[in-house]
């Protein structure tokens, strides 16, 4: 069911929506979804997700981020930096014993919880694609456009990057973010088989995928 929670903004708390299955049993997961169109690719595959470690006795958590999907926040507002403060946040509200993240989820989860990270990326890795597909895009509407200097200039200014307006902290904080590791888990895309839903051109699902998830989630955490 989706339910809204409240998170810190700018201008004080703002009603987030989360997608909860929530019976209040002892083992509860926060899910800290992928950046940018990569959490769009991967809804349905961690929502189906949820769904099954609702029939593992795990109840779980879908935060949206702030400034992403129904969020009454900007996104031009946002940072690392205020993605990792919603994020525990949300642990807290919704007394999170585990996390997965997920992704460039990696950058931004509360690395006090044990759990597990899928495919963590580095932050400059998210940013080189970002800035690949506006460079290939200018190139198709007759333009040139170099990734170093548009790096240079979103450091400072801001950068538009996929219909994102990235604000200067986010790009300088994605140029050098490395994923933080408090012995976290981490699961590759081979521990589950199929393919990387986030890699695909629209958004997909795996059922497979997330019955091998929730398998792998659900028996480690009863351990």
């Amino acid at each position: 069911m989706p339910a809204t929670w409240p998170c810190p903004g700018p201008s004080g708390l703002a009603d987030e929506y989360a997608v909860l299955f929530d019976r209040a049993r002892p083992l509860r997961l926060l899910i800290v979804p992928p950046l940018f169109e990569e959490m769009n690719r991967t809804r349905r595959m961690l929502v189906e997700t949820q769904r099954l470690l609702d029939g593992f006795g795990v109840d779980s958590m879908l935060p949206d981020l702030p400034g992403c999907n129904e969020s009454p926040q900007a996104f031009a507002a946002q940072s690392l930096g205020s993605w990792r403060d919603a994020m525990a946040a949300a642990a807290r509200h919704f007394a999170a014993t585990h996390v997965l993240a997920v992704r460039g989820g990696a950058l931004v989860f509360p690395t006090s919880l044990p759990g597990w990270v899928l495919e963590p990326l580095k932050g400059a890795a998210i940013l080189r694609q970002l800035l690949r597909a506006r460079v290939l895009f200018a190139k198709e509407a007759g333009r040139e456009e170099n990734s170093g200097d548009l790096l240079e200039h979103g450091r400072n200014h801001g950068l538009e990057l996929a219909g994102y307006r990235l604000s200067a902290a986010l790009v300088a904080g994605l140029d050098a973010a490395l994923h933080e590791d408090e012995g976290q888990r981490v699961i590759r895309l081979s521990d589950l088989g199929g393919s990387a839903l986030w890699l695909r051109s629209e958004p997909g699902e795996d059922p497979v995928q997330s019955a091998a998830l929730a398998r792998l989630i659900a028996g480690e955490a009863a351990t």
